[in-house]
């Protein structure tokens, strides 16, 4: 366990390390069920979820002709900042981040999430002092996340190399594209492990297994 192959680990937050997909479909389901739309289990929740959101939005069955993007994101935004304190952690979460961090492996997190409620809602678990950084969005439309990784890359002057992204999403899987490192994904969180094996990332079972990676284990798959 010594020779944990990487100094760095990038987390994302929602799905990875907090456990609230099951959350986001209550809160978009209110949202749906306001209009007279149809709602959606959290099975087909995790097959219509990705970045853009607003692309989820679409295949969810809005048009945006009536009603703006910013004024649906909004309502479920709300929606979720009332619950946001209903939810927990994954299982293992703390004792992963804990232990690596007994072996001077550091930690931050990358999120699509706002910055402020991300800020708050690390400090609700007592997680802040494990983060070098914590970068979040400055809006809650959640477009993507490469800029903010290109640019934490750079402060964080590591071999990329050395650094692991762990997200639950294939724009997670992206973004450790662009900014170069290995990536391993976690399903439990807002896309199906259908979704996630078709980037070729390596797919773990729940985030202990993070604990038992090598370097090789860890490296992307080819997709064949």
């Amino acid at each position: 366990m010594s020779n944990f192959p990487y100094k760095h680990i990038i987390w994302d937050w929602n799905g990875t390390l907090l456990d609230d997909s099951r959350m986001a479909v209550m809160v978009i389901n209110m949202t749906l069920e306001k209009r007279d739309m149809p709602t959606i289990t959290h099975y087909h929740y995790q097959k219509i979820f990705g970045f853009p959101v607003i692309d989820y939005y679409r295949r969810l069955g809005f048009d945006f002709k009536d009603e703006s993007f910013e004024v649906v994101g909004t309502e479920f935004i709300d929606g979720y900042e009332q619950h946001k304190y209903d939810v927990g952690l994954h299982d293992g979460v703390k004792e992963v981040l804990f232990k690596l961090s007994s072996l001077r492996v550091s930690h931050s997190i990358l999120s699509a999430y706002k910055q402020n409620t991300l800020d708050e809602l690390v400090a609700h678990f007592g997680l802040t002092n494990q983060f070098l950084k914590i970068v979040g969005l400055n809006n809650h439309y959640a477009h993507s996340k490469v800029e903010n990784g290109i640019q934490w890359m750079s402060e964080l002057d590591m071999n990329p190399s050395d650094v692991l992204f762990v997200g639950d999403t294939e724009h997670d899987f992206e973004v450790a594209e662009v900014i170069g490192v290995d990536c391993v994904l976690i399903p439990g969180g807002h896309q199906t492990r259908e979704a996630l094996s078709k980037t070729g990332a390596t797919i773990l079972d729940n985030i202990t297994d993070i604990l038992q990676l090598t370097a090789k284990s860890a490296k992307r798959a080819e997709v064949g």
